[in-house]
């Protein structure tokens, strides 16, 4: 079993492969639908994902202008009217949210929202969509990621994810076309995650060329040994307690109850970018 030629990695295939082998054999290579929940109550867990999807939405078309007004009548979940009342005092307003003090600067920020980015790396493509991208030109740019999980992630537990590193390293790589065409130096960009069920919580990673380089290292070689594996090559995760939140789990005969989704850290929206349908012809990249 080999990998496509056209296959594209993203943070979430990726952070599946780290997390657990044999899972990202189970759902990229095989493609393989298993019947079972990710977290329990199960009702709750999909209410709060389909939420999650229509608040990015929301934020996505603010940002593009339409009335507030408008939007807040979509906003009738419970779940969503929490969000969305967040999202507007706490950070609709982007200048506080990114630290910028400066009113003159802020008014030439220039916004993009939901955005993909594609660079080639190690032989396949490397594909990120964000949130937002923040670019106050010619002095940095802020990665903005909104979150909806029940409670705010620890810094430590997200410096570890993927997304941490492969959102800011492909737009190093690959976001000039953002930028008058003139790349952006790692130490301008930022990450900032912001929690809609912590409005007042954020957690920042400032990028710089050392973190740039190793990252470029360290998804290289997940890469490249992705690709040297063969079908049996992908083990199961020795950390079983990553199984109850995995739809594989019974497949594998690790458990059939799912984790509970008041224990779980990870933002299920997050997997949204495993099922992303791209378009490459639409999609900014860099060739090396």
């Amino acid at each position: 079993m080999t990998l496509p030629v056209d296959f594209h990695f993203s943070q979430g295939s990726l952070q599946d492969y780290v997390d657990c082998q044999r899972r990202f054999q189970l759902r990229y290579l095989m493609k393989l639908a298993w019947p079972a929940v990710e977290a329990e109550p199960a009702v709750e867990n999909e209410r709060r994902m389909q939420m999650g999807g229509v608040f990015h939405q929301l934020i996505h078309q603010h940002l593009l202008g339409l009335p507030e007004e408008r939007l807040s009548r979509i906003a009738n979940d419970e779940h969503l009217e929490r969000w969305w009342g967040n999202y507007l005092q706490y950070a609709a307003d982007l200048a506080p949210l990114l630290g910028i003090a400066d009113t003159h600067s802020a008014s030439d920020m220039q916004l993009h929202p939901e955005v993909l980015l594609s660079a080639p790396l190690a032989g396949y493509r490397l594909v990120a969509k964000y949130d937002l991208i923040a670019i106050l030109p010619g002095v940095r740019v802020y990665i903005v990621d909104w979150k909806t999980s029940r409670k705010p992630s620890a810094r430590q537990w997200l410096d570890r994810r993927l997304q941490t590193h492969v959102y800011p390293f492909l737009i190093a790589t690959a976001g000039g076309h953002l930028n008058a065409g003139v790349p952006f130096q790692p130490g301008q960009i930022e990450m900032i995650y912001w929690f809609a069920e912590q409005p007042e919580e954020t957690q920042r990673f400032p990028y710089n060329l050392e973190r740039y380089q190793e990252d470029g290292r360290t998804l290289n070689s997940l890469i490249t040994e992705i690709e040297s594996l063969g079908e049996t090559g992908f083990a199961l995760t020795s950390d079983q307690k990553r199984c109850r939140y995995c739809t594989y789990r019974s497949y594998c005969d690790r458990g059939v109850q799912a984790g509970s989704l008041d224990e779980m850290e990870t933002d299920l929206n997050d997997l949204d970018d495993v099922e992303i349908a791209i378009d490459f012809e639409h999609i900014a990249e860099i060739e090396f």
